[in-house]
């Protein structure tokens, strides 16, 4: 193919453009006679700043716009940090490739006054930030006795927040500070073992048309295969239970010795009752794994937990 021009659908921010860009390079690298041009579109998400995440639902909340404009013809791909995904994908649409995946640990930045360097040393009635559910969950498991306080923004805007603060720390992605080149923050990393990561923490997700037998032979050189089907196991965990920002869920896939291992935690928001379970199994069948994990935990008591929340009783 020559001559041939593809338009990258952005959002805006400094996290997302990084991701674009990456893809953009990368795509350049394997097809250097293709264009590439990144075009920002403005989301939900993008323009409710106000208000918490868990608040205001997210069905599409940071990939609708992006996904209108591919179902347009407007922009020919979609780049998006995978955790932002609905497991169901609108008609027409696939997730044509995720890149391979970066670390998928949640990190812990303490207050720049403050020597706490482990979320364990945070003193009793201590104050941590993170504007996710399930972070909030595992947090107050580990310490029931911290107070949790709700934080939204990009990466600068958050790190002003806590600079200006009394809190104690906050909790965030270990992949995004590391894409912007600000590991330095990091006090502690939060093995994901014991702190589970949200579903598809870490990895990139590229959207197209499902039938552009264009622009669907230039992305599949970006896909990584054990990424794509780690994820594709938690994201079926996701799917069967239905949750999404307002669920404290984490779950977290990987292959090892040719097998694919999936830990998952269903939590209630205080952090006193949680369903753990996990599940290994050929990783060629991730989506069947994660849909039986999903059901373990059901049975095991995630299901009363869930309808709880979504009630608001819990």
């Amino acid at each position: 193919m020559t001559n041939r021009k593809i338009v990258i659908g952005s959002r805006g921010s400094e996290l997302a453009l990084w991701q674009s860009q990456w893809v953009q390079r990368a795509l350049s690298a394997l097809h250097s006679t293709v264009e590439v041009e990144i075009r920002i579109i403005k989301t939900k998400g993008d323009k409710i700043l106000d208000s918490p995440l868990s608040s205001i639902g997210d069905k599409g909340l940071f990939t609708k716009e992006l996904e209108n404009a591919l179902l347009d013809g407007s922009i020919d791909l979609a780049v998006h940090s995978l955790k932002d995904v609905p497991t169901v994908i609108p008609d027409g649409l696939r997730i044509a490739a995720v890149c391979e995946r970066e670390n998928v640990c949640d990190v812990f930045i303490s207050h720049p006054s403050k020597g706490h360097k482990r979320l364990i040393d945070v003193p009793r009635g201590g104050i941590v930030a993170t504007g996710s559910l399930r972070r909030r969950c595992q947090v107050l498991q580990l310490r029931p006795d911290i107070q949790i306080a709700d934080i939204r923004g990009n990466l600068g805007t958050r790190i002003e927040k806590l600079n200006q603060s009394r809190w104690d720390g906050m909790i965030l992605a270990k992949a995004g500070i590391d894409r912007l080149g600000r590991s330095g923050l990091i006090a502690e990393v939060l093995p994901a073992i014991q702190f589970l990561p949200a579903v598809g923490q870490g990895a990139l997700a590229i959207e197209s048309r499902s039938n552009d037998e264009t622009v669907l032979p230039l992305v599949f050189g970006l896909d990584h295969t054990a990424s794509h089907q780690a994820t594709s196991g938690e994201r079926a965990v996701l799917r069967r239970l239905e949750g999404g920002c307002q669920i404290p869920i984490g779950a977290y896939g990987r292959i090892e010795n040719g097998e694919l291992l999936i830990d998952a935690i269903v939590g209630s928001l205080d952090g006193t009752r949680a369903v753990r379970s996990s599940i290994r199994g050929i990783p060629d069948q991730s989506e069947q794994l994660g849909t039986t994990l999903a059901q373990d935990l059901l049975a095991r008591g995630a299901d009363k937990i869930l309808e709880e929340i979504r009630r608001g009783t819990a």
